[in-house]
């Protein structure tokens, strides 16, 4: 950013609705060459949207998928071939979206870049979520229902078997993304899932390497983690459960380890791999590994478990903690949403999550 560029940024501080004769008069500038100031500032993200809106500071930016999720779950024993009585509940789902609602009921500044239709579906899952995510940069497409999760739980609420309808992802394009990035480079962190095409993630990841933007990537499933590219220069963290690692880094023994390394060979710097109740293993480009168990705890519903995990991992990053206690964080927030039937504890926030980490692992809140 140059120096004439620079003054321009401090005169919209002070003014967000100078009008570029304005800033061309008090800089003794033409008009057009404050207009290519002000383009080549959208550009780098320094200023966003009209009338010259200045992005919010420490703003996280997800990318993904935003679904209405429904939980299926058995009353006793499920029987194959029959009807089993269950009992059915819908909340909004999607990983980038879940996740970026839990980091906003942490008191996060965050972004939701996804697509809906333009159904009741849709129109649900943006009021709802808007309450904690900034969902300005979603967009509704007419011709495409919104996406659907529906996961068949057991007795015990375990999963058995889940379907997904994500047909309106293969509508999103690199230039979807190409379009928003003055409002994802403003960011300080971005969170991207699998549910959009290969390309979208490919873009997404380059452009993050290019400006140095870290880049957290949640694979979604052992299926759509086979979308991103082989090279994977620009994530920060991969954070997978042991299927989607093994199913990532081409490993068939199930040896985690190994998965690990694989994955840091295509350049991720940090990978973590949870495992549910055996807790997560992780490994960096340093040489630095290690494991945490899981606390033992009483399981109501694993839906939103790794979802929240990954919520709490970038709030203990995103606040200056030290990568353990960042991971530390995460299972915390595992622990709160696998104590409820619900996808994203409605009881979420700061608070609740230093009570629990004091609980579980230290005695200073």
């Amino acid at each position: 950013m140059n120096e004439k560029e620079k003054l321009i940024l401090e005169l919209i501080r002070k003014n967000p609705f100078m009008t570029q004769n304005e800033l061309a008069k008090q800089l003794k500038l033409s008009r057009s060459a404050v207009a290519g100031y002000i383009s080549s500032l959208t550009k780098q993200g320094k200023i966003i949207g009209r009338a010259y809106v200045l992005p919010e500071p420490s703003r996280i930016v997800c990318i993904g998928g935003a679904n209405v999720d429904r939980k299926a779950q058995c009353l006793s024993a499920i029987q194959l071939g029959t009807s089993n009585p269950v009992t059915v509940t819908q909340t909004c789902g999607g990983v980038a979206r879940n996740i970026a609602e839990n980091l906003g009921r942490l008191g996060h500044s965050v972004s939701l870049f996804t697509v809906v239709g333009n159904d009741q579906e849709g129109q649900w899952l943006l009021e709802t979520t808007s309450a904690y995510v900034d969902i300005s940069q979603t967009v509704k497409l007419d011709k495409a229902n919104t996406g659907t999760y529906t996961a068949v739980l057991d007795e015990k609420g375990e999963m058995v078997i889940a379907l997904a309808d994500m047909a309106i992802y293969d509508n999103v394009t690199s230039d979807f993304i190409q379009k928003r990035w003055s409002h994802i480079s403003s960011a300080s962190m971005v969170l991207l899932d699998t549910n959009f095409p290969g390309e979208v993630l490919k873009t997404v990841i380059e452009r993050c390497r290019q400006e140095n933007i870290p880049l957290c990537v949640a694979p979604v499933s052992a299926i759509k983690v086979k979308k991103l590219p082989f090279d994977l220069n620009g994530v920060t963290w991969m954070i997978a459960n042991q299927d989607e690692a093994l199913a990532l880094a081409g490993v068939e023994d199930g040896n985690v380890e190994a998965a690990c390394e694989k994955i840091l060979e295509r350049g991720v710097d940090h990978v973590i791999i949870t495992q549910g109740e055996k807790g997560i293993v992780f490994k960096n480009k340093k040489g630095e590994h290690g494991a945490l168990p899981t606390p033992k705890i009483e399981v109501i519903d694993v839906t939103g478990a790794g979802d929240s995990f990954i919520s709490g991992f970038l709030y203990g990053i995103h606040n200056g903690e030290p990568f353990v206690k960042s991971c530390q964080l995460g299972m915390c927030c595992s622990i709160i949403t696998l104590q409820t039937k619900e996808t994203v504890c409605s009881n979420l926030n700061q608070h609740l999550l230093k009570q629990t980490f004091a609980q579980y692992f230290s005695r200073e809140v």
